[in-house]
C-alpha cells in the first residue's frame, strides 16, 4: 500500500485498483491470492469511504456494479455486424464434409477447437475503455440492452487495460456456474418456487430481470470468444486475439487445441468430451474454427452463420434406470420434497441412486410412477434429474405416486400456500425441520458456530438435547463433551462450540436475521432489512416493513422504489406474528440477546496498530467482536485469515499447530491476549 488513511481519495483510488486486481486474478487468471474474508474487508472499507466521501466516488468503482432503481423494460440495440449463430454438426462425417468444403477454397490453414459454452450470447461495447453497453443476441440483428444486469457480473471488466483498443466491441457467452446453479435451485425450492430446468434457462432469466439487484444475486460468469464490430481488425489469428482479450482483462476459455488435420480435430473433440464435466460452465459441444483470420472474408458467411466455423454437438448424456420407490423428504422450512429412489446407474462419471422430483406438480406433469423405466440426466451436469419416463416399457404394475396428507416425519398437518408449488409441514417442532434449521442457524453466513456439523446436529436432536435452535445457548458444556457422535465422544470440540456461541451473542442484526431462516430472506435481503432497523426486537411490529407492503399496492409515480422486497417484508412480519415467532423473541429476551444493526465506525488514523493486520483465533476470554472493535479503534485491520499482510496472530486456547506454523512461516508474530492488551493499552481495560 502506497497511500495513507489521511488521504481518503488516494486510499479510495488504491482500493478500486486493488479490488479490480483481485477480480482479475480470480475470474480471468484463476489464481486468487487472498481469501474471501480479506477480499470482503477491502470491499467493505471502500463502501465506507464512498459513503463518507461521495465527492470522490468513481462511477467505475466495483461497488457501483449494482445501482439505480428497477426499470420498466429493455431498450433494443441493433448489432453491426449481426450476431450470427454457428451451423451445427452432429457427426464426425459432417465435420469431414465441412473440411472438404473449406479445402476447396483455401489452403495453408490450421483449426482451433474450443468448448461450446451453453449460455446466453452477449455483446460488450467499450468506449474510452469503459463498458457502455451490453446487449443480448436477440434475433441476431436486434437484441436487448442488458447493461445494468451485466455490470453486476464480477467477471465483466468495467474498465479495460490501457493497451486495449478504443472503441472496442467483443462478443461472448454469459453462463451460470455449475455450483451456483445447484445452490440457486436449492434456494428456489426452499422458498417454495419452481426450480430452474437448467443453467442456461436460469442465466437467460437472470439477464432479463428488470431489477439489477436480482441479477446481482445470481451466480453469473462470462467467457469472451470473438470480436464484435470494432477494435479487433489487426490480429492475424484468432488465438492471438484471444490472448489479447485475456491481456485486456476479459475471461476467456480455459481450454483450446490447435490442429493441422481432421484426425487431430477428432482427437481434440474426444479429449474435450472427456473433460466436459470439469469446467465451471456447462458445455454442449465443441467449436471448430479456422485460426487464420485472413481466410474469413474469402470463405464468407451464409444468412445463418460464418462458413469458416462449425459447432460440433455432443450427444446428450443420459442413462436408463428404474424408479424403485418415491420417498418424501422434509426440509428446514417444512417443504415436502418427493425423491425418486433409483436402481443405481452410472452417469457422467458417478453412480446415481437418487434424484429429486421437486414437487407434486412436477411428478404429475412428468407422470413419473413407481416402477417406471426412466431417462436419467444431470441438469447442468451437476444435479441428477429424471428427463422423462419411458411409457412403452410399462407393464401395468407401476403405481401412481400421491403426496402424503400428513408430514412423513412428525405426522403433523401440511398446507399449501397460495401461489406456491410447495406443500409444507406447518409444525415448527418437526424433528426433520429442526435439524436442518439448526444446521442453517449454525452455518458460516449465519452464526458461524464451528464444529457443529450435520452429524453432530442430528445427534443432538436424536438425544433430545435441543428442541429449538436457541437451546444451543443453554447446552451444558459437560453434556456436550460427553455426546456420542458416530461412535466417538465430542470431547474438546465442545469448547469450540461454546466459544462460538459466546461470540454469536454479539453478532450484528443481519447475521441473526439470516440465521432464523425465514423464507425469502437470504444474506443480501437480511442486510437490506437490518439497515432499516436498530434491533431484532424492532422487527415484530416494523413500520418500515408495513410501508414496503403498502407501497407495493401503489402504481405509477406514487410508487416508491425500496431496497426491501415485498415478499421478504411479508415473510418477516408473518414470522414474528406467528406463535413461534413470538416465543422466539421472548426466548431471546430471556437469554439477554437483542442483536443490533451493524454500525459503520470510522477507521482510526492514529494509534498503536495503525495499518497492521490482526487475526483472532482460538477460544478467547472475551467475544471476538469486542476485541475486533478495540483493534480497529487502535487503527488495526481485523482479518479473517493469516496472510503475508498479517502482523499479529492473537491466539487463544485450542489453536491448531497448522495455523501458528503458517503464521511463523509468513513472519507473523503470534501473541496471546495479555500481549494484545499491552499493545492496545486502553486506559479502562485490565488484563
Amino acid at each position: 500500500m502506497t497511500t495513507t488513511d489521511s488521504d481518503p481519495k488516494a486510499r479510495m483510488d488504491w482500493l478500486v485498483k486493488e479490488i479490480n486486481r483481485h477480480d482479475r486474478l480470480y475470474y480471468v487468471e484463476a489464481r486468487p491470492v487472498i481469501g474471501d474474508r480479506d477480499y470482503d474487508l477491502l470491499y467493505e472499507e471502500l463502501l465506507r469511504l464512498e459513503r463518507e466521501h461521495p465527492e470522490f466516488l468513481d462511477p467505475d468503482s466495483p461497488t457501483q456494479r449494482v445501482s439505480g432503481a428497477p426499470i420498466d423494460g429493455f431498450e433494443q440495440v441493433r448489432h453491426e455486424p449481426p450476431m450470427q449463430s454457428l451451423d451445427k454438426t452432429h457427426s464426425k462425417g459432417e465435420l469431414t464434409d465441412f473440411d472438404a468444403m473449406v479445402r476447396k477454397e483455401v489452403e495453408g490453414f490450421t483449426y482451433l477447437v474450443e468448448p461450446k459454452v451453453d449460455g446466453v450470447s452477449i455483446s460488450l461495447r467499450y468506449e474510452g475503455r469503459r463498458l457502455v453497453r451490453a446487449a443480448t443476441r436477440g434475433n441476431g440483428t436486434v437484441g436487448d440492452d442488458v447493461t445494468r444486469n451485466v455490470r453486476t457480473i464480477r467477471a465483466v471488466p468495467l474498465v479495460l487495460a490501457a493497451d486495449a483498443p478504443d472503441p472496442l466491441e467483443v462478443r461472448g457467452e454469459v453462463y451460470m456456474t455449475r455450483d451456483g446453479f445447484a445452490k440457486l435451485n436449492a434456494r428456489e425450492e426452499e422458498a417454495g418456487r419452481e426450480p430452474f430446468a437448467n443453467p442456461r434457462n436460469a442465466c437467460a432469466g437472470s439477464l432479463k430481470q428488470l431489477d439489477a439487484k436480482v441479477a446481482a444475486e445470481r451466480p453469473l460468469d462470462l467467457v469472451v470468444y470473438n470480436a464484435g464490430g470494432i477494435g479487433c481488425d489487426g490480429f492475424a489469428t484468432h488465438s492471438e486475439m484471444i490472448a489479447a482479450f485475456r491481456r485486456w482483462g476479459f475471461p476467456v476459455s480455459p481450454w483450446s487445441r490447435s490442429c493441422r488435420t481432421m484426425d487431430e480435430v477428432f482427437a481434440a473433440i474426444d479429449e474435450l468430451e472427456g473433460l466436459r464435466h470439469t469446467f465451471r460452465f456447462e458445455i454442449d459441444g465443441a467449436v471448430v474454427k479456422i485460426d487464420e483470420r485472413r481466410f474469413y472474408d474469402i470463405l464468407g458467411a451464409t444468412a445463418h452463420g460464418p462458413r469458416w466455423a462449425r459447432a460440433y454437438k455432443y450427444a446428450p448424456e443420459r442413462a436408463e434406470t428404474v424408479v424403485e420407490s418415491i420417498t418424501v423428504q422434509v426440509g428446514r422450512t417444512g417443504i415436502l420434497t418427493p425423491v425418486a429412489e433409483l436402481r443405481p446407474t452410472e452417469l457422467a462419471g458417478s453412480v446415481i441412486a437418487r434424484a429429486t422430483l421437486h414437487n407434486a406438480d412436477q411428478v404429475a406433469r412428468q407422470d413419473i410412477r413407481v416402477g417406471d423405466h426412466v431417462w436419467l440426466v444431470k441438469a447442468g451436469d451437476v444435479i441428477p434429474a429424471i428427463e422423462s419416463s419411458i411409457p412403452e416399457k410399462r407393464t401395468g404394475a407401476e403405481r401412481v405416486f400421491e403426496m402424503p396428507r400428513a408430514c412423513p416425519v412428525c405426522g403433523g398437518e401440511t398446507a399449501r400456500t397460495e401461489g406456491e408449488v410447495a406443500i409444507r409441514c406447518v409444525n415448527p417442532a418437526c424433528p426433520a425441520q429442526l435439524a436442518r434449521r439448526i444446521e442453517h442457524f449454525a452455518s458460516r453466513n449465519a452464526l458461524d458456530i464451528r464444529a457443529l456439523g450435520e452429524t453432530v446436529i442430528d445427534a443432538l436432536v436424536e438425544k433430545g438435547m435441543v428442541g429449538d435452535p436457541l437451546d444451543l445457548f443453554t447446552l451444558d458444556a459437560d453434556a456436550l463433551a460427553a455426546l456420542e457422535v458416530s461412535g466417538h465422544r465430542f470431547g474438546k470440540n465442545a469448547t469450540t462450540v461454546t466459544g462460538a456461541l459466546t461470540a454469536a451473542r454479539s453478532l450484528p442484526l443481519h447475521r441473526w436475521l439470516f440465521a432464523i431462516g425465514i423464507p425469502n430472506v437470504g444474506v443480501t435481503v437480511a442486510k437490506d432489512i437490518a439497515a432499516e432497523h436498530a434491533h431484532l426486537s424492532d422487527l415484530e411490529d416494523s413500520a418500515v416493513l408495513r410501508n414496503v407492503i403498502a407501497n407495493d399496492a401503489l402504481k405509477g409515480k406514487e410508487r416508491k422504489i425500496l431496497e426491501i422486497k415485498v415478499e421478504a417484508a411479508r415473510a418477516v412480519l408473518a414470522f414474528f406474528a406467528s406463535d413461534y415467532g413470538r416465543r422466539f423473541l421472548a426466548r431471546m429476551a430471556e437469554l439477554g440477546i437483542d442483536p443490533e444493526a451493524e454500525r459503520q465506525e470510522a477507521v482510526a488514523t492514529s494509534g498503536p496498530l495503525v495499518g497492521l493486520g490482526c487475526v483472532l483465533t482460538g477460544t478467547l476470554s472475551r467475544p471476538r467482536g469486542e476485541y475486533a472493535k478495540l483493534i480497529e479503534a487502535a487503527g488495526g485491520i481485523v482479518q479473517g485469515a493469516v496472510t503475508s499482510k498479517t502482523r499479529y496472530l492473537i491466539a487463544g486456547a485450542n489453536v491448531g499447530a497448522t495455523k501458528t506454523e503458517k503464521a511463523r512461516k509468513l513472519g507473523t508474530e503470534v501473541i496471546d491476549e495479555a500481549r494484545l492488551l499491552e499493545l492496545l493499552n486502553p486506559p479502562a481495560i485490565e488484563p
